[in-house]
This record gives structure tokens, sequence and C-alpha cells, in this order.
């Protein structure tokens, strides 16, 4: 069954954890959104690679989504910036909707202040904050507890996007 998934990101995403689990996305059938603050806006990764923006954060209703994706690099942190990116997220955790997040991704889902209890993995230098906010943190190469799936590194990319899409497919 084909499900819509949102995408939030902004400026120096780790590339490849963009690409890799879009394509992913896209071949099994899944519409994906790149949500940010403006529809049209053109971010730049990590590397120099572009990117245009689908939709802005001010015009999508979490309802209209199946999943939620939050790729690494710098734009995680960048997004806690505007609480609305938190709102959005924390709709798909509250709601049991699928929540795919790598690297740097685990750590946006602490401004949701729904991480208590739950077993993530993320890049080692986030480990501590997720810790703080209450998660139980795993390193492994991939972490699924009920509706999350997380990752470390692009190294765990094969692993994370075959979860993912099992969740997606559940």
């Amino acid at each position: 069954m084909r499900k819509k998934i949102a995408i939030l990101v902004t400026n120096l995403v780790e590339e490849i954890e963009l690409t890799k689990p879009l394509d992913a996305f896209k071949e099994a059938g899944h519409h994906v959104d790149l949500i940010e603050q403006e529809a049209g806006n053109e971010i730049t990764g990590k590397n120099g690679l572009t990117f245009t923006i689908d939709k802005g954060i001010a015009d999508v209703n979490p309802e209209e989504y199946d999943a939620l994706y939050i790729p690494g690099g710098f734009s995680p942190d960048q997004l806690r910036v505007d609480e609305r990116n938190a709102t959005f997220a924390s709709s798909f955790m509250t709601n049991n909707k699928p929540v795919f997040a790598i690297c740097h991704g685990p750590q946006f889902l602490i401004d949701t202040d729904l991480l208590k209890g739950v077993n993530i993995t993320g890049f080692i230098s986030i480990r501590k904050d997720l810790i703080n906010a209450g998660a139980h943190f795993v390193d492994t190469e991939v972490v699924v507890d009920q509706n999350i799936v997380t990752s470390r590194t692009p190294d765990d990319l094969p692993i994370f996007i075959n979860e993912s899409l099992k969740l997606l497919n559940h």
C-alpha cells in the first residue's frame, strides 16, 4: 500500500542520509514530501548538493501523512529553532505513526518531549542528550521501538532502510 512520508529537513543535511532513504521510499512506491520553512526553498546539504522543498511547515498537516523521516547532519539541530517542526513531529509520535531518524536526527526528537522510556540510538555525540531526555540509548546499528526506527551513521543505512520499509509495510 502506498504511504505518504513527510521528510523534515533543512540546510546542512547529511546528503546520503537524505538521498538513500528517499530513493528507497520512492522505489517502494511511496510518496515523499520534503518539508522546511517554505515551499520552493532551495536547501544545500553538507557537501553542496541542493534540494528543492516541496511544502512549507505552515502548509502541512501531520494527519495527511503516514510516516515521518528526519535525516541527519546539522539539519536536525537547525530544525529545533522553529517549534512548529517539533509540534508536527509530536503528532506522529502520539498517534503511533512510523518515525524514522538517523545520525543526528534523533536529537531533533528531543524537542517533542516524548522520548521518555524510548529505546533509541543515534550518533555517539548526541548520546547524553538522548539519555537526559529520558530515552534508553542503545549503541547498535538500528533500534526499533514500536513505531520509531533509529540508526547511528551512514554505514547503518542499509539496515535502517530495511527496518523503515518493514514498518511502512506493516
